[in-house]
């Protein structure tokens, strides 16, 4: 079984001075990992500022390679890419490949146009960044409001279109989360995935409105390509208490699911390699429960 946790479940010990990427490669071979699910906010000698992680600041010392104006790739600074050197090298290491690179500030949708063009240079310098950490995927979120109109349904489709080629030439596929705004909304992740074919969904189990996580995972779980199994609290038993977590790995399995099984640790309380250990210990559980159902 493929298994993996999303580097955001110790964004507190982040915060906090007492984590960083190659901590949290150690913690994923120590609990037994198969993979690296990294988000951005674990690399922050790569943030344009750190801590303004998506705000419209101009991207430092920017280094396209363009042909007739239109940015096709991008090019590392040197720096830069040593870094990137040492985390690839942190990971071969632990005999951790990374699958999926969570980005965050590269979303599609802005409304001024002169921010879309931003989030579009980058969308394509983090895709630079997960080609040379040897992702298989990496996760640009859509944007725009919940309340999705023609004319923003439009630019996602567009941006999406626009990426995912150069994104492939790098080797990544491109997904979109069920994250924040028009993502959130099960009827909207539809609209979109079925509108730009090459685009995978990563299925997080906790991001919909309030009332609408059912209605989420019956839509939605078929187009899963990489998973965020979320945990919160745990009961005596280790079960989650707050989600009916085997009701998401049934439709996860239902709709034909066979890659790695992300998590998404987010503890309320305690600590957060313990919830880690917790979370990936229901997950092996609960998926091999599932499996064992379907051959019984």
């Amino acid at each position: 079984m493929e298994i993996s946790l999303c580097s955001y479940s110790f964004h507190k010990k982040l915060e906090a001075g007492q984590h960083d990427v190659f901590q949290y490669i150690l913690d994923c071979h120590a609990l037994g990992c198969t993979q690296l699910d990294l988000w951005n906010g674990h690399l922050p000698e790569l943030l344009d500022q750190p801590g303004r992680v998506g705000e419209a600041e101009p991207v430092p010392q920017a280094r396209p390679d363009t042909l007739a104006g239109a940015p096709l790739a991008w090019t590392l600074l040197p720096a830069e890419a040593a870094y990137v050197d040492r985390v690839r090298a942190a990971a071969d290491a632990a005999g951790l490949p990374l699958g999926c690179l969570a980005v965050d500030g590269a979303h599609i949708y802005e409304q001024a146009a002169e921010a879309r063009a931003l989030h579009r240079l980058r969308a394509l310098r983090w895709c630079a960044i997960a080609a040379r950490l040897g992702a298989r995927q990496i996760r640009i979120d859509s944007g725009g409001p919940a309340e999705m109109t023609t004319e923003v349904f439009a630019l996602i489709v567009a941006g999406y279109s626009d990426l995912i080629p150069r994104a492939a030439r790098l080797g990544l596929d491109v997904v979109m989360e069920n994250h924040w705004g028009a993502s959130r909304v099960p009827e909207n992740v539809v609209e979109i995935l079925e509108a730009v074919p090459d685009l995978g969904l990563l299925f997080d189990s906790g991001n919909w409105p309030p009332g609408r996580h059912e209605a989420g995972w019956a839509r939605c779980a078929r187009f899963a390509s990489a998973t965020h199994i979320k945990t919160w609290a745990f009961d005596a038993d280790g079960n989650e208490k707050t989600m009916d977590l085997p009701k998401v790995v049934r439709h996860l399995l239902d709709g034909g699911y066979d890659g790695c099984w992300g998590i998404e640790s987010v503890p309320r309380a305690g600590d957060e390699f313990e919830a880690a250990r917790q979370s990936l210990n229901l997950v092996r559980r609960l998926v091999s429960a599932g499996r064992a159902a379907e051959t019984a």
